[in-house]
């Protein structure tokens, strides 16, 4: 028995192939889902009306006022590079040589730092002084092959190689991010009043 003849009067169901047996036929009580009642009283006008009052007053002042809301709020971008955000002390930037306050290099040349690196941007050619003591000659980083973990920061024991605050050097040719000895001394120079103040706050957790 088709399911068309079993819709009760003034309701309408899709016809389907389902077969549904005679004896359960007079138990099935159709319910329409449709939402007739609401419109059947409202002439064309009044749910023209209605539809225009829901599609564009509302709505549009309702957009109106977040607009104007967001006016009024505090931007949430800053004006860079006039202004710049914040940076933790455990930011890591571009790489720098400290020196000691008397001017004496802090490298040692262990090379643990060249050992560690994982990228192997580092190469270190050392030498040995008069006095005894080991300084490099060449400390190069390929800034390239650089992927900033900041072992060579941890693995030193002298703070002598550091990721400084600087993240602005971006260069337009590759030879400018080979950095040399003289180039990291320089980094070192320029910020080691930043860096020093970073390694004190973060001095309880190293």
């Amino acid at each position: 028995m088709n399911l068309a003849a079993l819709t009760r009067a003034g309701n309408i169901v899709l016809r389907s192939t389902i077969r549904v047996p005679s004896r359960l036929a007079s138990q099935i009580n159709y319910v329409s889902v449709n939402r007739d009642d609401e419109f059947e009283n409202l002439s064309w006008s009044a749910m023209s009306d209605q539809a225009i009052s829901y599609a564009f007053v509302s709505e549009l002042c309702r957009g109106a006022a977040v607009s104007l809301a967001h006016f009024f709020k505090e931007p949430a971008t800053i004006n860079y590079p006039f202004e710049k955000g914040p940076l933790s002390p455990r930011f890591r930037g571009e790489h720098a040589l400290r020196r000691y306050p008397s001017g004496e290099e802090r490298c040692i040349a262990c090379k643990l730092c060249e050992a560690i690196c994982p990228a192997q941007a580092i190469t270190i050619e050392a030498e040995e002084r008069a006095d005894g003591s080991r300084r490099t000659t060449r400390y190069d980083i390929d800034m390239t092959k650089c992927i900033y973990c900041g072992f060579c920061q941890e693995a030193c024991p002298v703070d002598a190689i550091v990721e400084g605050p600087n993240f602005e050097y971006s260069t337009e040719t590759h030879e400018e991010l080979l950095y040399n000895k003289e180039k990291l001394l320089n980094n070192g120079d320029k910020w080691e009043s930043e860096i020093a103040a970073n390694i004190h706050a973060d001095h309880l957790y190293r």
